[in-house]
């Protein structure tokens, strides 16, 4: 959300965070395919132009499904991802990291591979499931966040990995830990590839290609934002604002299963 916010400033903006049913990463494809319909239909029914996939295990586990029930321009930001790590590395040895679901579906190693083409690479892949809890309790850049992180990516540093996928899009948020701990490779910092960042490029290169883009010429103000959730949207609200560094100028908590009841507002 906040990196297409920066990067899209002008488009109107809906967001959705099922937080009663979060964590999705240690959850069965079959359960990750019926929430994110529900999840996607709630979206629709709002009356949006295309949908991103904001979540790297829904991307992994999903995107097929969303393709096939919804008739709307879609990214997911597994792909821009992928395709991005296949630019930036120099020796074709790569490092993932993700959810247990994410990297169990082998889905960025196989989209690694075909936006690699004929190159050869080497892909390692690591789960790494407390990120998430660190970055939503604030722990981005203390001593418990740099514990977790050695743990979790020492094994990759061993590989002499050059790129790295921060696969799931609350790791963005632990780069400063993520690129202390994972160092360096032939005397260059290893490259850290932000899913979120590529997606809103990609984003707005979809709306451009469908004639969906909303021109600075024709949006003179900008975008508006609006949330929802699924539970705990004062928990919501409090993360939110920390990650998009702005005040949220609408919150609704909502049911996204039955027939969007309004919980609270």
């Amino acid at each position: 959300m906040r990196a297409v916010r920066r990067r899209l400033p002008h488009e109107n903006v809906i967001y959705l965070g099922d937080t009663a049913r979060v964590p999705y990463g240690m959850k069965s494809r079959g359960t990750i395919e019926r929430y994110a319909v529900e999840d996607a239909g709630f979206l629709m029914r709002k009356g949006v132009k295309t949908l991103v996939i904001a979540c790297n295990t829904i991307s992994a586990m999903a995107r097929e499904r969303l393709r096939a029930e919804f008739k709307v321009p879609l990214l997911s930001v597994l792909g821009p991802g992928a395709r991005m790590a296949a630019r930036v590395t120099r020796t074709g040895r790569i490092g993932v990291i993700a959810t247990e679901a994410t990297v169990e579906s082998g889905a960025y190693e196989r989209a690694i591979r075909e936006a690699s083409r004929d190159r050869k690479v080497e892909i390692f892949s690591r789960a790494c499931p407390l990120f998430v809890p660190l970055v939503e309790e604030g722990e981005t850049d203390t001593q418990i966040a740099y514990l977790v992180a050695e743990q979790y990516l020492a094994p990759l540093r061993e590989k002499r990995i050059d790129t790295l996928v921060l696969g799931c899009t609350h790791y963005p948020l632990l780069k400063s830990v993520i690129n202390a701990t994972i160092g360096a490779t032939g005397g260059r910092r290893v490259a850290l590839v932000d899913s979120a960042e590529a997606t809103a490029e990609e984003t707005a290169q979809l709306l451009e290609r469908h004639g969906l883009l909303n021109h600075s010429s024709v949006a003179t103000a900008a975008g508006a934002s609006r949330f929802y959730v699924t539970d705990a949207a004062g928990r919501f609200h409090r993360i939110a604002e920390r990650i998009l560094e702005e005040p949220l100028d609408y919150l609704e908590a909502v049911e996204v299963w039955g027939n969007d009841k309004l919980e609270t507002k």
